[in-house]
């Protein structure tokens, strides 16, 4: 079997160590573009995670049995689509079921339609209509908090939460001019009501009829410890039973889950893959905060090293809509996983430093998996950073704690000039 995984990042090398881990004796792995640690287990193309074509034609020429979309740029340009058009078996949902992640205005004005508890919202196409409507005082006064969200992808960037008119107003000049944001992120924008609570991840496969719940995560997704500093695409996930308790899952499961995979099939958007649902834990019961049509980064590095059954297995069920018949097993264990970041990450990380340490942590942290995101092999065959978020360090042990001593012990073996991380990763949120 040919399987091809396509993305760059830690949540690419965590499912293509999950692949090789839980996979098939015989099976082949293949990962475009990937990065220097996903080599390691295996072969990396190299061609763009979004020049669709391309893959098609790698895919066609190679004769892949399935191809697993690591990223949401992918999918929203349209890769299932096209791979579906050539007869490629690809776990992913459409462009347009894609919408749900890649534009937030269609997301909130689908939950409105569906009736699915999220923030009081409005949505506007100009910098002067979002101005008006801050200023109508539908938000609250000067001092209430409210969110500003661009409504298009921005690699977990285009959200920031002002504490003032005037930080509000700012926010929505840069991100309908792009800055900070890539692409066309900044088209439009979102405001909304800022909620308190604590922040869950529910994560789920889906082959547009049945579906299969993994571990509730929670993401750390600020630069600086105590949740300060800007967002960032995360610096650290968990999973542990006290993330989310069994009670409260189940009303999120009838609330939410079950009317957003039935809206969708309303809306005809043939949604397949994996759904990734943002919560607000709030006073009056859970949220939604968004929806991600891929796995998180870095929840999935967490929640696949607590995957007991097959994940080729999984991803084949969801292509091939046979996810009723399919069951998945989990281990009880708590997982964490810390993000080593490169110094000026988020708004201008600092690459080709030197990593080191990684042979000590291998030999002396059995019980941890380093994932690579920004890394790549120098000419001179060292390991050099070459992203913003460079290692994500990962263990599942007996309980959260546990875990967690064991990422900060490997952590202190590895360096290079400018790392930085979070030291309460899973001990704040």
């Amino acid at each position: 079997m040919k399987i091809l995984v396509i993305g760059s990042g830690g949540r690419e090398h965590a499912l293509c160590w999950a692949l090789r881990e839980r996979g098939r004796e015989k099976q082949s792995l293949f990962c475009a573009p990937g990065n220097a640690g996903i080599a390691e287990v295996a072969r990396r193309v190299p061609v763009s995670a979004t020049d669709v074509p391309a893959l098609a034609s790698f895919a066609e020429s190679e004769r892949i049995d399935l191809t697993i979309v690591g990223g949401e740029a992918t999918l929203a340009a349209g890769l299932a689509d096209e791979f579906q058009e050539r007869g490629l078996v690809v776990a992913g949902p459409p462009r347009r079921a894609a919408q749900l992640e890649s534009s937030k205005i269609f997301a909130k004005e689908f939950m409105a339609r569906y009736r699915i508890p999220t923030a009081h919202f409005r949505s506007a196409n100009s910098a002067s209509e979002a101005r008006a409507i801050l200023r109508s005082g539908e938000f609250g006064t000067e001092d209430t908090p409210v969110v500003i969200k661009a409504d298009g992808l921005a690699a977990g960037k285009g959200v920031v939460v002002a504490y003032t008119r005037d930080e509000a107003e700012s926010a929505i000049e840069d991100l309908m001019k792009g800055r900070g944001v890539s692409g066309e992120a900044g088209g439009g924008v979102v405001i909304e009501e800022a909620l308190e609570g604590r922040e869950v991840s529910l994560l789920l496969w889906t082959d547009g009829s049945d579906y299969i719940l993994m571990p509730a995560a929670r993401d750390h997704k600020r630069i600086g410890e105590r949740d300060t500093g800007p967002n960032t695409g995360g610096m650290g996930a968990i999973t542990a039973p006290e993330v989310l308790d069994e009670h409260l899952q189940s009303l999120i499961v009838r609330d939410i889950v079950e009317p957003t995979l039935d809206g969708a099939r309303r809306d005809g958007l043939r949604f397949s893959g994996v759904l990734f649902i943002g919560l607000m834990l709030t006073d009056a019961g859970a949220r939604v905060l968004e929806y991600n049509v891929r796995f998180g980064d870095p929840e999935a590095q967490a929640i696949l090293v607590r995957l007991q059954s097959s994940l080729v297995d999984m991803f084949e069920a969801v292509a091939h809509r046979r996810l009723g018949h399919t069951r998945v097993e989990w281990s009880d264990d708590a997982s964490a996983c810390v993000v080593l970041a490169a110094r000026g990450y988020p708004e201008r990380p600092e690459t080709g430093a030197r990593i080191e340490g990684l042979e000590t942590t291998a030999r002396e942290s059995p019980a941890v998996k380093i994932f690579h995101a920004g890394t790549e092999q120098s000419d001179d065959n060292n390991l050099i950073v070459s992203g913003g978020r460079v290692l994500g360090v990962t263990a599942a042990a007996a309980t959260l704690d546990t875990a967690l001593q064991h990422c900060y012990a490997a952590i202190d073996d590895i360096r290079w000039d400018g790392m930085q991380y979070r030291r309460d990763i899973g001990r704040f949120s």
